[in-house]
């Protein structure tokens, strides 16, 4: 791009802007070499890269980059062996840990918010860990550039010696302050020549002997150095030149490791320059309130509410431009001082900036293209006196712009054609717009001239347009309207003013009719313009209304569905109280049944009582789909019931055996170590056991084999307990049980063991298994016979 373009479109002025919202002077000197770039892809990551920095400003408000300082000298210098001072040594250290905090934010950033940043991550990738550097460096000088005693032990002890033999010189001088105070200019000790004196009258000079260091401007003051001290400051002298050289080689070791890491150090410096720029172009976007453009190549430019970039927001009128699609050219027309050179400026600036990688003060969506060139004859018409030699200027720029155009241009053309004769200058616009449009470049001109006004309409490739005047406040608004051309307003101005109305009536007569034609038909696209733009208006605010209402609807329609859920959850919460109330009745009458049971006088009714009960309470609790009725198809087939079958009693919700038939209604059952008479109807057929074929079926004849289901071992010895047991199994497999119960009670736990031992290694048992809660729980053991 063209220097003498740049500053006729007041670029650098934007590049002043961006280097003060840089952080660092590397930042800074990045913004100042930033040209305008022509390759596609180059601009697409350079506004991808501003993107990526604009969210992060926009979550985080900064980016640390505190302590980073440009050390490339100092890079460059130890490179080439030259010692580094302690500051500059100092500074390598602050930009190593400015390079790793910014990295650390960075992988917050990340981690934290999830976005999606991946050439900041990149560019934080590069920034190498020289923590050993650091932390050399930082053992060695503290954070005022000052080498510290603990840089090394041949350090400390000279240092050490220096405090010493300063202390003594000092001790020795002040006795001598007081006890010759007569002798002095002053009872103080002084330092002339890094040598420690006292100031001494001058005729008191032999009483002290030594050497003179300096006098007073008077010469009634001598500083002398007394001979009792002379030594001990020769040694304090030698002790710090040993300190100086202890120091020097301390930092030429610090320079040689940064000459170590040299590359490193480069890298991470030209990573932290980039990051830097690419947020100061995001900084300068968010005080711009500016966004993102989308480039292309095929020189459309496309802005909504685009604002002058170096004009504060209150002072400036937002426009839409477009031009590259339907038209290549716009000409614009009005009156002075009314924004048409602002609006020129405009569209060239914003150019310059996409192409930059900067984001633009426009609307979301802004679209803009790639030009290879950039053109604009600029004056200023109202400060430049109309001259031959004003008209030879511009038409030699303009010769220039004619000579380099070519289709990836664009040209801004400001009074086209002023600075001679009406219609000759009009008839120059018109030839040298068409020849513009002839090499299919973009091309905005703003002219005085009325003919061009009827050059837009003639042409497919061109669109007038106009900046706005208020004839009742005499006032420019500033805004630009695309497809209107501007009318003169000289007769309604001057009539506003006072201008007599014959007066206006003769010179309106003298204004022939094609003018007056032109000028009725812009008055009409004016009004008709007007009348769009109220019914935009009107349809914006119904909108707006109907937007509110389908707002309101939905925020009440959230309030329906949270109380819907709140609701529910109370119920739920009722129904757990409710289902927690009848858990506790149900343990209650299991523990009512524990008691009965060990009760030897409970009878059977009591039992069958309360496990209704129990009953009732599980129903409550069950949920009604559980308890719908099996269909007549998944009902179990009937089957004959024997002695021995296992079966489901309804009644109880409970399992048992078959002892015998008791009539062609009843049937006595086994129920844990209850046996009671239950209908036929409650009973459903579970499995029926397999019959042993190697052992005889034991044949009982009446009473002679009258056993019980269950045995109650409680209170007896151990070994009586366990020879009842052996004897009961017997008698329980001759009576064909297929299962027994044996009821030995918690107590010590010894009889529950002897028994499952005995369960064990009895051939003819095949398992055991403590009773169910409410039939005894750990206090019965069930027997599986075989």
């Amino acid at each position: 791009m063209n220097d003498k373009i740049l500053q006729q479109l007041e670029y650098p002025k934007v590049i002043e802007q961006l280097q003060q919202q840089a952080e660092t002077s590397l930042g800074q000197e990045m913004a100042r070499q930033m040209k305008p770039s022509t390759d596609l892809e180059n601009i697409q990551y350079w506004q991808r890269e501003t993107d990526e920095a604009a969210q992060v400003v926009r979550l985080k408000g900064h980016i640390p980059l505190g302590g980073i300082r440009d050390i490339r000298p100092q890079i460059k210098r130890s490179e080439i062996g030259g010692m580094l001072s302690a500051h500059e040594i100092l500074e390598v250290a602050s930009t190593i840990y400015g390079g790793q905090q910014l990295k650390r934010f960075v992988a917050h950033i990340i981690d934290e918010e999830e976005i999606d940043i991946p050439i900041l991550n990149d560019r934080a990738e590069h920034i190498s860990n020289l923590n050993q550097l650091e932390r050399a460096i930082k053992s060695c000088i503290d954070d005022y550039g000052h080498v510290m005693d603990g840089a090394s032990s041949q350090l400390r002890t000279i240092r050490s010696q220096i405090r010493s033999y300063e202390s003594r010189v000092r001790d020795r001088l002040d006795g001598l302050t007081k006890s010759k105070s007569q002798m002095l200019s002053d009872a103080i000790v002084t330092i002339r020549h890094d040598r420690y004196v006292l100031p001494v009258k001058a005729e008191y000079r032999s009483q002290f002997g030594g050497m003179v260091h300096d006098q007073s401007s008077s010469g009634q003051t001598l500083f002398i150095e007394p001979q009792s001290v002379v030594d001990m400051n020769n040694k304090l002298q030698e002790a710090r030149v040993e300190e100086q050289h202890e120091i020097e080689r301390i930092l030429k070791d610090l320079s040689e490791r940064i000459q170590t890491d040299a590359s490193f150090l480069k890298e991470n410096v030209n990573a932290l320059q980039q990051i830097d720029f690419m947020f100061a172009k995001a900084k300068l976007g968010r005080q711009m309130k500016a966004a993102k453009p989308t480039i292309n190549e095929n020189g459309v430019i496309r802005m909504r509410q685009a604002r002058h970039p170096l004009l504060e927001e209150d002072e400036v009128v937002s426009n839409d431009i477009e031009i590259g699609d339907s038209f290549t050219a716009i000409v614009i027309t009005g009156p002075n001082t009314g924004g048409k050179t602002v609006a020129l400026k405009m569209v060239g600036l914003c150019t310059l900036m996409a192409q930059t990688g900067l984001q633009i003060p426009a609307l979301d969506g802004c679209e803009l293209s790639v030009f290879d060139h950039v053109f604009a004859d600029i004056g200023d018409e109202q400060s430049i006196e109309q001259s031959l030699s004003t008209f030879s200027s511009h038409m030699t720029n303009i010769v220039d712009i004619l000579n380099q155009v070519t289709d990836r241009s664009l040209v801004l053309f400001d009074e086209l054609g002023a600075g001679t004769d009406p219609q000759e200058g009009a008839g120059l616009a018109m030839s040298i717009l068409d020849y513009v449009i002839e090499q299919r470049a973009r091309v905005i001109a703003t002219t005085h001239y009325p003919e061009l006004k009827a050059y837009g309409y003639n042409r497919d490739e061109v669109t007038n347009a106009s900046v706005e005047f208020d004839v009742e406040t005499l006032q420019p608004t500033y805004r630009l309207l695309l497809g209107v051309p501007g009318r003169s307003n000289a007769f309604d101005i001057s009539k506003r003013l006072g201008l007599s109305d014959n007066i206006i009536h003769k010179a309106q007569s003298m204004v022939n009719d094609d003018s007056r034609s032109v000028e009725n038909m812009i008055a009409s696209l004016e009004q008709s313009r007007h009348e769009a733009e109220q019914d935009y208006e009107q349809a914006a605010d119904i909108l707006e209304e109907a937007e509110q209402f389908y707002r309101s609807l939905k925020h009440e329609y959230n309030q329906y569905l949270k109380k819907k859920e709140q609701y529910e959850a109370k119920a739920k919460e009722k129904a757990e109280k409710v289902l927690e109330q009848a858990r506790e009745e149900a343990d209650q009458i299991l523990e009512d049944l524990r008691q009965l049971r060990d009760d030897h006088s409970v009878k059977d009714h009591h039992f069958i009582e309360a496990r209704t009960k129990l009953d009732q309470q599980k129903a409550s609790l069950t949920p009604k789909d559980d308890q719908t009725p099996l269909n007549e198809a998944e009902k179990p087939a009937t089957q004959t019931l024997e002695t021995g079958d296992e079966v489901f009693v309804k009644t109880f919700n409970q399992s048992g055996t078959i002892v015998q038939q008791v009539n062609d209604k009843e049937y006595e059952v086994q129920l844990g170590v209850l046996k009671m008479k239950v209908a036929v109807e409650q009973l459903e057929f579970v499995k029926r056991p397999e019959p042993d074929k190697s052992k005889p079926s034991p044949v009982v004849k009446g009473n002679q084999v009258h056993v019980k289901p269950e045995l109650d071992l409680r209170g007896q010895r151990y070994e009586d307990a366990i020879q009842k047991l052996e004897k009961y199994v017997d008698e329980a497999l001759l009576a064909g049980y297929h299962q027994v119960s044996i009821i030995h009670g918690k107590g010590t736990g010894a009889l529950m063991k002897g028994v499952q031992q005995f369960a064990k290694e009895h051939r003819s048992i095949k398992g055991s298994e403590f009773a169910h809660a409410n039939e005894g729980g750990t206090g019965v053991t069930v027997l599986k016979l075989s």
